[in-house]
Formats: structure tokens, C-alpha cells, sequence
């Protein structure tokens, strides 16, 4: 008899799947660039590294150990960036997910090193006034980690420096979510530059939004 247990992490491993192949047909992610992680006790499960999500099965999706400092010697490896998705755990208790891609106009904006001011009232949806971009480091080290956790520290999302972006969530479907809504926010920023210059939001306009977020169905604690 298969215990529920299996059953469970079964669907969530399938979910993860099942999200990758969203952002791929969705737009938001190219080929295999995008890796995402949901929490589970205290490990997390992650997406492996280098195949292609149509080619992925529940049993390819790799079990971490939140306290791990190497990644395990298995069959199948890990993302390369495991190492910012155990972070950002063990950073952010209330965190259930993380989902890495390279959504077009964010990676634009992380390639010009520019972040995305308060230009739309949904940048509170990210957990301030901006959508800040973590400094580079190369891709799966603990520098940039160290950076992507940093730029988390009050927000449920970033951009990466000449690299992508990550969005935390309280669930898998709510992180999937936020990173659709950061491209688009990226998207309207980036088009507004390219025909005027944006209006921005004042502080007090986007502490009024913050609180009203605190009952908005998606939300997550920063």
C-alpha cells in the first residue's frame, strides 16, 4: 500500500513539474534556465539540473536537506543554483517556495543594473517600493546567494544583476504568480521609459497599498 506521505510529495513533485512547463509556455522562461524549489519539513525539493522540464518526472525533482552545505551525491543533480534556493529558506520561514527565471524585460532591466521604482501600484505586491536588483556574482555560488538573499532581506522579489530574477511565495502557485506579475510590471516599466518618463508613486501612496495588501489573496510575509 502507498502511504499518503508518497502520495503527497508525489503531487508536489509532479506541481513543480507542471509550474516549469507554465513558465515555459507562458513565456516567462526559456529552455531549462529556470529552476524552482518548494519547502517540505525541513528539506526542500528542487528542480534537477539541465533537463528539460518535458523530459522531467516526479522522480528526477531532487530532495535537499535545508541544512546541507554540499549538494547530495546523487544520480540525478540538482539546479545549479540550490544553493540561494536553500538560503532564501532558511532565510524566510514563512517562504513555501522559490521560483528562479528569465523572463525577457526583467532580465533586460538586470542587464542595465537598473532596478523598478514605485511606477505601478503592484510593486507592493513585492513588499516596498521597489523591486531591487541583487549585485552579480557567478551563477551557482555562495557569492550569489549571498547577494539574491541580501535583496530579499524586505521583499519577495528581485532581479538579478546581468542575470534574471527570483520570487518567493507562501505557496507554489502564489510564487509562480508573483514572477508573472514582475514580468509584467518589468514589461511596463521598460515600455514607459520608451516613450516618457514614468510618474512615480510617493511613499505614503505605496504604504496605503501595502496595507491594503495585507488581505489580498496572494500575499506573502517578507
Amino acid at each position: 500500500m502507498v502511504s499518503s506521505t508518497y502520495k503527497d510529495t508525489f503531487i508536489l513533485r509532479q506541481a513543480i513539474i507542471d509550474a516549469c512547463l507554465e513558465m515555459n509556455n507562458s513565456g516567462i522562461n526559456q529552455g531549462t534556465s529556470g529552476n524552482i524549489s518548494v519547502r517540505i519539513g525541513s528539506q526542500m525539493l528542487i528542480t534537477p539540473s539541465g533537463i528539460p522540464y518535458e523530459k522531467m518526472t516526479p522522480e528526477m525533482i531532487v530532495t535537499l536537506p535545508l541544512s546541507a552545505e554540499n549538494a547530495p551525491k546523487t544520480t540525478v543533480k540538482p539546479s545549479s543554483e540550490w544553493r540561494f534556493h536553500r538560503d532564501i529558506l532558511r532565510a524566510k520561514p514563512n517562504v513555501q517556495a522559490v521560483v528562479h527565471a528569465h523572463p525577457i524585460y526583467a532580465t533586460a532591466l538586470a542587464m542595465n543594473r537598473q532596478e523598478i521604482p514605485a511606477c505601478h501600484y503592484m510593486i507592493a505586491a513585492f513588499g516596498g517600493d521597489t523591486v531591487p536588483v541583487a549585485d552579480y556574482a557567478l551563477f551557482g555560488t555562495d557569492a550569489l546567494s549571498s547577494t539574491v538573499t541580501k535583496a530579499l532581506a524586505n521583499r519577495s522579489g528581485c532581479l538579478m544583476a546581468n542575470h534574471g530574477a527570483v520570487v518567493v511565495g507562501d505557496t507554489l502557485d502564489s510564487a509562480l504568480w508573483r514572477m508573472v506579475e514582475l514580468e509584467t510590471l518589468a514589461k511596463g516599466y521598460a515600455t514607459s521609459l520608451s516613450i516618457g518618463a514614468p510618474h512615480i508613486l510617493s511613499e505614503s501612496e505605496i504604504d496605503e497599498t501595502l496595507a491594503a495588501f495585507k488581505d489580498y489573496g496572494l500575499r506573502t510575509a517578507f
